[in-house]
C-alpha cells in the first residue's frame, strides 16, 4: 500500500502518508438484482480502503451552504493555520463545481498542495490558471477541502453524519472513515476530526463490497429506503448528469452515459491508474447493483454481468 500511494503524487517532497492504511486482502465483489444477491466472490464482508468510491458517501445536500461569500475562502477556513489559498484572487468556488471537480481552487491544506496530486493532470482538463468551473481535475486535496467545508457546515464529524442520516438506516455493518492525523477543525472550542474525501495519502471511506452495495441500492432507488428519504432524488439526479466540462463525471459520479462499457452508469475509483478497482456500479434499467474490490478484470465483470441480466425498462 505504501508503494502504491508513493505513485500518487509528483513531488517526492509531499510523499509523506498522514492517514491510516489498511492492506488488502483480496478480490471480493457482490451483484444484486432487484434487491436479491445473486452472486458473491471473496469475502464481501471485509473492509477495503475503497480510495476515490469515498467520494459518493459525501452526505451532502444541494441545499446546503458551507460559509457567505467565497466557498472555499470563507472567513471560517480562513482563519486555520492548515488551510492557505494560493491564488485568493481566483480561489473561489461553489460545492456544486468542487463536486463536479471543477472548482479550479489551488492552494494547500493539511499539508499537501493541489499541484501534488498526480492523477488531476492526466485525467483532467484543468491545466491551472483557469477561472472556477472552467476546467476539471480528479484532485484529492480539492475533495478533502470539500469534507472540511462539510464538517464545518454540520458542525459535527462526517462519520458521524453518514452514519446516523444514510448508513445506520441501512443497516451497514462493516465499514469506517478516516481522515489525517493533522486534519481537525476548531468547531465551538472542540477539536474535530476531518476526514478525507480519498485516500492517496492514507484515510478515506473503508467499507465492505456488501456495504458499498447497500449504498448503491440506495441510490437506484432515488434515495428512498423503507419508506423514508435518506438522500434528495435532486441530489442524485445531479450526481448523474454530466457536467459541461467533463461529460462522464456528475456530483462526485463517473457515469457511463456513451455506453463505453454496456449501458450502465458507474461509481468507480475511476482511474487509470487504479483500474476502476473499488467500485460500485448502479444500472437503473437492470435494477442491478455490483460492487467490486480489488478486481482485475474489471470491465469484463461489468460487460458480462450486464449481458447476463436482461434489462426491466
Amino acid at each position: 500500500m505504501p508503494g502504491y500511494l508513493a505513485t500518487q503524487v509528483v513531488d517526492e517532497s509531499h510523499r509523506e502518508v498522514l492517514g491510516p492504511l489498511l492492506p488488502g486482502s483480496g478480490a471480493s465483489g457482490v451483484v444484486v438484482h432487484r434487491g436479491w444477491v445473486i452472486a458473491q466472490w471473496g469475502d464481501p464482508s471485509v473492509q477495503e480502503m475503497v480510495f476515490s468510491a469515498t467520494r459518493a458517501s459525501c452526505p451532502w445536500s444541494p441545499e446546503s451552504r458551507s460559509t457567505r461569500g467565497c466557498w472555499t475562502c470563507g472567513p471560517r477556513l480562513r482563519r486555520r493555520s492548515t488551510f492557505r489559498c494560493s491564488r485568493p484572487h481566483r480561489a473561489g468556488g461553489s460545492p456544486g463545481r468542487t463536486c463536479c471537480s471543477r472548482c479550479a481552487w489551488d492552494g494547500e491544506l493539511w499539508g499537501k498542495p493541489t499541484r501534488v496530486d498526480a492523477q488531476s493532470r492526466p485525467d483532467g482538463t484543468d491545466a491551472g490558471g483557469g477561472s472556477p468551473g472552467s476546467g476539471s481535475a480528479y484532485n484529492d486535496v480539492r475533495v478533502n477541502l470539500l469534507c472540511l467545508a462539510l464538517t464545518a457546515t454540520l458542525r459535527q464529524p462526517l462519520p458521524v453524519v453518514l452514519g446516523e442520516r444514510i448508513l445506520g438506516p441501512l443497516v451497514a455493518s462493516s465499514w469506517s472513515w478516516h481522515g489525517y492525523a493533522n486534519a481537525v477543525a476548531d468547531i465551538d472550542g472542540d477539536q474535530v476530526p476531518v476526514v478525507s474525501g480519498g485516500a492517496h495519502w492514507g484515510g478515506g471511506l473503508w467499507m465492505s463490497a456488501n456495504d458499498l452495495a447497500l449504498l448503491g441500492k440506495l441510490y437506484l432507488c432515488r434515495g428512498r429506503w423503507d419508506g423514508r428519504s435518506l438522500l434528495s432524488e435532486e441530489w442524485i439526479q445531479r450526481s448523474w448528469e454530466p457536467c459541461q466540462v467533463m461529460a462522464d463525471y456528475g456530483n462526485l459520479w463517473w457515469l457511463n452515459d456513451a455506453r463505453r462499457i454496456s449501458r450502465p452508469r458507474q461509481q468507480a475509483d475511476a482511474a487509470p491508474r487504479n483500474g476502476g478497482r473499488h467500485l460500485v456500479w448502479v444500472d437503473p434499467d437492470r435494477d442491478l447493483v455490483i460492487a467490486s474490490h480489488r478486481g482485475d478484470q474489471v470491465e469484463k465483470l461489468l460487460t458480462e454481468a450486464s449481458a447476463a441480466v436482461p434489462a426491466t425498462t
